[in-house]
């Protein structure tokens, strides 16, 4: 059995260990806050959201196949909370069951296994009880297939089979051997044998020689448990396999509707604030699309007490995008911004926008700049230097990549021709790039050049010195808008004491 809930035709990896690169992102696109939204306190919900939006899908079919998934744990909450909770409580009751009945002989092994495909037993029919019963209200190929499943293979003559066969496992009437002679005249061929009719099985051995080990005897008892687990030795195997299979059926299910439970947990609080989300529409890796309205920072949605100002663009066909404008006006909101909703839009969640449009890329990377540290062996360049040479090791053709302020810890001059240097070749690598920037040099010699595959966006402010918080196509300025910080801090300040 097979949930197949995260891809059609495979289980996802739980286990998969986060990349550098991965934990990267988490810490500049600051994703924790997200990620902590879709535990609700679930370390199992928690682990695998880190694991499914930071992997990413490769191809437009994978990113649909989710989608379609979530539209359906959308309209029915309830159902699929109810399916997550089934799933977590016979992993929880294995573990109880396991740790009491386990021992060092067979005999031990197999009852342990019995008692647990007892439990799963009931834990099935759970699940085909509620496959049953709301079966129809699901549309998606993943879940139809799972329910399909659930009533097919589990129906109830499997059920009342499955009964009668542990019921005899329970061995209420003893344990039937049976055994050989070998060359030796010592026991061969253990065998368990299945108990016949009770009126039978007391005529064929009414006349039967018998006997009894001491209970004192305990080299005998020891000898006689261990040719009765020979004899167990093979349905002990059986049993404690099936038990594994279902067991495995159970985490899968669990760890797969985690995702999806996580994003039912975002999802309503966004909906309780009254912020959009939308299904995006992705599109191949060789395409070049981006296009949205209304793309917010969903982290930040989720820690203010208001609604978020978002933005939107039209920029299909362009590789370079360089952002420029007043100080604390959005840039590096809207960065974080775009680079969440392509992890979420590649790991078949829901954006955070009115509409939301764009290409596949085959990874994402952040180069932002760094506080300054004091334990570093070099200095600020250096060390932004040696992180873009790691990703140079990682990037591959169509990846995305996007730089916060990079290159600026020295002057404009140098900052600018290294910044040229490294956004020429990955534009000869067909790279998708994103730059915020207070570099003038570097942000206006691409301005100048009119390439078509770049747009320039600048950050909003009012006349007054206010600041919108949206972007919108404009060229880079000299300025941005310094004077401004400096009389909101100093010039408004109440009046101090001279010293």
């Amino acid at each position: 059995m097979k949930a197949h809930l995260m891809y059609p035709d495979r289980d996802f990896d739980s286990e998969a260990k986060l990349s550098a690169q991965q934990q990267t992102l988490i810490q500049d696109l600051e994703l924790d806050t997200l990620f902590q939204a879709m535990a609700g306190g679930d370390k199992l919900i928690l682990e695998v959201v880190r694991r499914a939006v930071t992997g990413g899908l490769a191809a437009p079919e994978e990113i649909l196949y989710r989608q379609s998934i979530l539209r359906d744990c959308i309209k029915n909450p309830d159902v699929v909370r109810t399916l997550y909770k089934i799933a977590s409580d016979a992993i929880q009751k294995k573990k109880d069951i396991w740790w009491i009945t386990s021992g060092m002989f067979l005999s031990s092994v197999l009852s342990g296994a019995v008692n647990l495909l007892q439990m799963f037993a009931g834990m099935l029919k759970m699940l085909r009880g509620v496959a049953d019963k709301h079966a129809g209200q699901f549309e998606s190929e993943g879940f139809s297939a799972l329910f399909s499943m659930l009533q097919r293979e589990l129906d109830d003559e499997y059920f009342a089979l499955l009964q009668t066969h542990l019921h005899e496992l329970k061995f209420y009437d003893g344990i039937l051997i049976g055994a050989e002679l070998g060359g030796h005249n010592q026991g061969v061929h253990y065998m368990l044998r299945r108990q016949q009719d009770k009126k039978l099985r007391r005529l064929k051995w009414y006349f039967a020689p018998s006997f009894s080990v001491n209970p004192r005897d305990e080299n005998g008892c020891t000898d006689l448990a261990k040719r009765r687990d020979r004899a167990l030795n093979l349905a002990t195997n059986a049993v404690a396999q099936s038990a594994d299979h279902v067991c495995n059926f159970f985490i899968m299910l669990q760890t797969e509707l985690a995702f999806y439970v996580g994003c039912l947990n975002v999802y309503e609080r966004l909906a309780a604030k009254g912020e959009p989300v939308c299904f995006p529409e992705p599109s191949g890796c060789r395409t070049r699309r981006h296009a949205f309205g209304g793309l917010y920072d969903i982290s930040l949605a989720l820690i203010l007490g208001q609604r978020v100002a978002g933005n939107r663009l039209d920029a299909d066909d362009k590789e370079l995008f360089v952002i420029t404008g007043a100080n604390q006006g959005g840039k590096s909101t809207f960065l974080r911004s775009i680079g969440q909703a392509q992890l979420l839009m590649q790991c078949g969640m829901f954006v955070p926008a009115e509409r939301f449009a764009a290409n596949i890329c085959s990874k994402v990377f952040t180069h932002y700049k760094r506080q300054e540290d004091a334990t570093m062996k070099s200095g600020k360049l250096d060390e932004e230097l040696a992180r873009m040479s790691g990703i140079v090791d990682e990037i591959e053709p169509d990846s995305m990549i996007l730089f916060n302020e990079s290159f600026a810890a020295t002057n404009e001059r140098e900052g600018s021709e290294i910044g040229r240097q490294i956004v020429n070749a990955l534009l000869e690598k067909h790279m998708k790039v994103f730059f915020v920037t207070h570099l003038y040099d570097f942000a206006h010699s691409y301005y100048e050049k009119e390439l078509p595959g770049a747009i320039f966006l600048r950050a909003g402010r009012q006349p007054d010195g206010r600041r919108t918080f949206q972007l919108a196509e404009g060229e880079p300025l000299q300025t941005s808008f310094g004077d401004d910080l400096y009389a909101k801090i100093f010039e408004n300040a109440p009046d101090k004491p001279a010293v």
